[in-house]
């Protein structure tokens, strides 16, 4: 189990780094980014998108290379966090808030193999992305939410960097399988 969570993470370690987006941690099977920390970057949502997109090929690819059938919830917001190194013995960057805790729900309220997202999201990103109104959903601590799912880029968008560099890096993941 441990060396197929870290053939996944590493994946999207990949593409963390890619999309410029800060890894904040791992917590079991969960995976932890954030766009826009600790460098403020105007387009820090559009990177979260792009990222989340990438991360279900991801696994699609990890799955046809493996022969296995792993499937993953994300969950994007976007707003104000509190963001900050905590201990005095191995130190941690670690973020907390609304928008973290609604992030997390949108994951654990979510549907296998989507990305679930909040207005917020896609208030700031429908010009760039295609989203689909999920409709409201029961959200634990937040009540009714409306919510909706990332498909995909506009047509005609392109991605921060140019696509052939992006297909590049797409199969080096593949390649860079753990056996």
């Amino acid at each position: 189990l441990v060396l197929l969570l870290n053939d996944i993470f590493a994946r999207f370690d990949q593409l963390s780094e890619f999309y410029e987006l800060e890894k904040i941690k791992t917590i079991g099977d969960c995976y932890m980014a954030v766009g826009g920390l600790p460098k403020p970057q105007d387009d820090h949502c559009f990177r979260v998108c792009a990222m989340a997109l990438d991360v279900l090929d991801a696994v699609k690819d990890f799955n046809l290379v493996t022969h296995n059938n792993i499937q993953v919830r994300v969950g994007i917001d976007s707003g104000p966090v509190v963001a900050g190194v905590i201990g005095t013995h191995k130190f941690a960057f670690d973020i907390w808030g609304d928008t973290v805790n609604t992030a997390s729900r949108m994951e654990s309220h979510g549907i296998e193999g989507r990305i679930q997202c909040t207005r917020k999201v896609v208030d700031r990103a429908e010009d760039i992305f295609v989203f689909q109104c999920r409709g409201l959903v029961d959200v634990k601590g937040k009540g009714e939410m409306d919510t909706f799912f990332l498909n995909g880029l506009q047509g005609g968008v392109k991605t921060p960097r140019s696509m052939r560099q992006l297909s590049f890096e797409k199969r080096s993941l593949r390649l860079n399988h753990v056996q």
